[in-house]
């Protein structure tokens, strides 16, 4: 912005307000009172060019950002540590809280106990480093003898590890606070907020999701009054009468609704399939189960909300394709299925952005083209088909067997 103002053009308009009876020269005395005081001013110009560029979000660096983002209330998201399911064999193995696990270059931690034989790790590195391994552990420091222990295995990832959030994401999401207005639980609302929570990468927000179920529906008519009269704790078991006469006496009082009903899709932070344990951790942040509806969670009072995981659909691909000579499936299966999960991959990050995947036939040809030993591609079918798959709102591909 103020490139212009460089030591030259100020040190010429500052001579240039000296009258030319004096010697100007340079080496002069004007020119050499004036040289530094030019000199100055050519730094703070540049100084000032930089105060520009901080004080906008567009072009701020990283720590004025963050600075910038907590005056509306929004932080960078903070690296987490991969929560993962270690199955010990026998299961009467005395494992403690706070032993500790290793597995190739990773520790892990005992932080809870899930069932018999059955314990969450927490890894002892931040980051998606925790995400990438499973296998038999080794024991480093317990408070007990097990040395009866026939095995320690690192079974799965309940909730992924995450990186610190990339400075070009984090702006990205400061600018979307300004046209997404999250408010009261409206839908950006719950997004930030599921978005937010340890392990999930992105959430899809559906409204009042049995649509098919209208509240008129629900108030009992004639023949179910006639019914119920009939009923009683000695007819029924007395907690199913109980339960029973809740629920009618709710639709016939005309409580039943679906208004506050909301259903929430996540994908994990890896964007694959989550596991029950993080569904459940994020069921019980937004809603607990145990007091669904008022409001101890993050959810609104009145809003019921259910948390479901995306779903993997698995897609075999077979493929005819034209080799270069010296190239055959067998050579190239390899790189195909590398292509077609990458491809795959990317579907899956834009799932929370976009109302149904479409896995298209041209992109994987494409990608296929690129593959070095592959002239043409004659047929691809997914699933036996040669159109475009269209998924549903709450699934994404995965990647099956391929044929050749």
């Amino acid at each position: 912005m103020f490139e212009e103002f460089d030591f030259d053009m100020i040190l010429d308009r500052m001579l240039s307000n000296v009258s030319d009876d004096f010697d100007k020269r340079e080496g002069s005395v004007i020119y050499d009172a004036l040289a530094p005081a030019a000199m100055e001013l050519a730094n703070f110009y540049i100084a000032l060019d930089m105060v520009m560029d901080e004080v906008f979000a567009d072009s701020a660096s990283y720590y004025y950002l963050t600075k910038r983002a907590a005056e509306k209330g929004i932080f960078p998201k903070e690296e987490t540590y991969a929560i993962c399911k270690m199955e010990v064999f026998p299961a009467e193995t005395p494992i403690s809280i706070g032993d500790r696990f290793n597995l190739n270059t990773l520790n892990y931690m005992v932080t809870s106990v899930m069932e018999s034989g059955v314990y969450q790790l927490t890894c002892e590195t931040a980051g998606t480093a925790g995400n990438q391994q499973l296998g038999e552990l080794l024991v480093i420091e317990t408070k007990n003898d097990v040395n009866d222990m026939q095995s320690a295995v690192l079974k799965e990832v309940l909730i992924p590890g995450e990186e610190e959030e990339d400075v070009e994401a984090f702006r990205e999401r400061y600018f979307s606070s300004f046209t997404n207005e999250a408010f009261g639980g409206n839908k950006q609302d719950y997004k930030e907020k599921v978005n937010d929570i340890d392990g999930v990468g992105g959430c899809k927000i559906v409204r009042a999701w049995k649509s098919g179920y209208h509240p008129a529906s629900m108030a009992p008519d004639d023949t179910v009054r006639q019914w119920y009269a009939q009923q009683s704790a000695t007819t029924l078991d007395a907690d199913v009468y109980d339960w029973l006469s809740r629920v009618y006496m709710a639709a016939d009082n005309k409580l039943l609704t679906v208004g506050g009903t909301v259903k929430c899709y996540i994908i994990t932070s890896e964007f694959k399939a989550p596991s029950l344990a993080l569904v459940q951790n994020v069921q019980n942040l937004l809603d607990p189960d145990k007091t669904t509806g008022e409001g101890d969670g993050l959810a609104p009072i009145g809003h019921v909300v259910k948390v479901q995981g995306v779903r993997e659909v698995p897609m075999q691909i077979s493929v005819s394709v034209m080799y270069k000579e010296g190239y055959s499936f067998a050579s190239l299966k390899k790189s195909m299925e590398e292509t077609i999960d990458g491809y795959f991959a990317e579907l899956a990050e834009a799932w929370s952005a976009s109302d149904h995947l479409i896995v298209r036939m041209s992109q994987m040809e494409a990608r296929l083209l690129l593959l070095e030993g592959i002239v043409d591609i004659l047929e691809v079918r997914i699933n036996g088909d040669s159109d475009n798959i269209t998924l549903e709102e709450d699934a994404i591909p995965v990647r099956g067997d391929v044929i050749g």
